[in-house]
């Protein structure tokens, strides 16, 4: 049993969220050590090279936000001396294509090109000058009940129905706007108008010289940042293959016990625990000590998803690939979630003369695609790439990963299960949760989310004040 205990934080999950947690308190001071479930730390974030290609078997990229108080990805690139391997994206990642009626056309990016684009009828435009003058409403509300209330059914169709695929993989009928969408909700609550709300924040910010942020990745892939904080926190501090079987509080602080794939189990002790794994994880680890809490775990659902890169000779695809890459409403009827253009976004992730399209398929609403055999699967994935993009041919490289449990949904109630169980735990001084199923989703909310909480941890920033249960503001 490790005896250290005083000072000490256990941090149960090596994902992006607990290593950036893990980086930020060691920059502090403070005793650290990391247990995590998989065989090398980063998560869902796995970079690997096959053929001269470069593929992302998880995120494929992420947003640096803008400005000194929301960059912390900025700030945790400088400190491991990463800055010269950060690569923005190529300006063709602001073209987004979506499919209408059979054909990728390119979403607007401009009141000139909305006005122009044949994605949305005459009505639909027409119906947004009426925007301003609705009303709120005073319960939750779900995505696709926002959406079809302020701007309209067509918008809910063909913009933020793919766009919700596209990072949720979700539901817009199940996920709640307030914990999914919060800055879009903040609009109607702050400007009682998302037309209204978009103006003034973007004056704003345009005022204070503040761009909406950029599109970011490494020159070795994604994973070099989890490898870089592994490697740069002192020896020992990451130990994986470790499965955390029970979380308890005892005298001083907490105790794990865990168990590693030769079946061994141990203890350690701690002063404080960090929950860092997925919800489901850290519902097993408080099922025995804290089942109320692990009841709340519990019932957050997460969406099945399998991403398949696929490497073809670029004159196999008849599409310029000219964009980020393309969604596809669902009302299209193409069971593909959408798909990204890897190879026109960044460079060296194809050789020359050749192309990496990275594809999306399941979701929470088609939890029947990861039932089936992979052959099955792939020929799916072949068949709607091709005639969506023209390609010709069979593919080079094809490289399918499986998530069951992909990305936490944050549907309807989402945000008092949080508030709920942050009551339930602050009953138990010295355990905290950090983890992607809170607070936001993307790699850059993740870091930033474990850098708040270090500086909660030490005294940096006030701990946060507890909010009255109702309905989120």
């Amino acid at each position: 049993m490790n005896t250290t205990f005083p000072g000490h934080t256990l941090i149960l999950g090596g994902g992006i969220s607990g290593l950036s947690l893990a980086w930020f308190l060691h920059q502090r001071g403070q005793p650290v050590t990391v247990l995590d479930a998989g065989q090398r730390p980063g998560g869902s974030i796995r970079t690997e090279h096959d053929q001269g290609y470069q593929i992302e078997l998880g995120p494929n990229s992420t947003l640096q936000k803008a400005g000194d108080t929301d960059d912390a990805l900025g700030r945790l690139v400088k400190d491991l001396n990463l800055d010269e391997r950060l690569i923005e994206a190529s300006p063709v990642s602001s073209k987004r294509f979506v499919m209408h009626h059979g054909r990728l056309k390119a979403l607007p990016d401009s009141p000139p090109k909305f006005i122009l684009s044949t994605i949305f009828s005459p009505w639909a435009k027409l119906r947004l000058l009426a925007e301003p003058l609705i009303g709120w409403v005073h319960h939750e509300e779900h995505i696709a009940e926002f959406v079809t209330r302020r701007l309209g059914r067509e918008f809910l169709d063909y913009a933020i129905d793919p766009f919700i695929s596209g990072v949720y993989a979700g539901d817009p009928g199940s996920l709640s706007v307030a914990a999914a969408a919060p800055k879009i909700h903040q609009l109607e609550q702050s400007w009682g108008s998302l037309i209204v709300g978009g103006i003034m924040v973007g004056k704003k910010n345009k005022a204070m010289g503040m761009p909406r942020g950029r599109l970011v990745t490494f020159d070795g892939g994604l994973e070099l940042l989890p490898a870089t904080i592994t490697a740069r926190l002192p020896a020992g501090t990451v130990r994986t293959g470790i499965e955390v079987i029970t979380v308890r509080p005892v005298e001083g602080g907490w105790q794990v016990e865990w168990r590693n794939p030769q079946g061994e189990r141990g203890l350690e002790r701690a002063e404080r625990v960090v929950l860092a794994m997925p919800a489901h994880a850290a519902a097993k680890a408080l099922f025995t000590t804290l089942p109320a809490a692990s009841q709340l775990l519990a019932g957050i659902a997460y969406a099945p998803v399998a991403s398949t890169a696929l490497g073809y000779a670029r004159d196999q695809v008849s599409h310029p690939l000219d964009g980020f890459g393309f969604l596809l409403p669902r009302r299209e009827r193409v069971r593909l979630l959408g798909a990204l253009f890897s190879s026109s976004l960044f460079p060296g992730r194809a050789p020359d003369n050749k192309v990496l399209l990275t594809s999306f398929i399941g979701g929470a609403m088609d939890h029947q695609a990861l039932t089936m055999p992979d052959p099955v699967l792939e020929a799916w994935v072949r068949k709607d790439l091709a005639d969506t993009l023209g390609i010709r041919g069979e593919p080079e490289l094809l490289r399918m990963t499986r998530y069951q449990q992909a990305i936490p949904q944050y549907n309807v109630g989402h945000l008092n299960r949080i508030k709920a169980l942050d009551k339930i735990l602050k009953a138990y001084p010295g355990i905290h949760t950090r983890a992607n199923w809170r607070d936001g989703i993307s790699v850059s909310d993740c870091v930033l989310n474990a850098e708040k909480l270090a500086k909660r941890m030490t005294g940096e920033l006030p701990e946060e004040p507890e909010e009255e249960e109702g309905q989120p503001a």
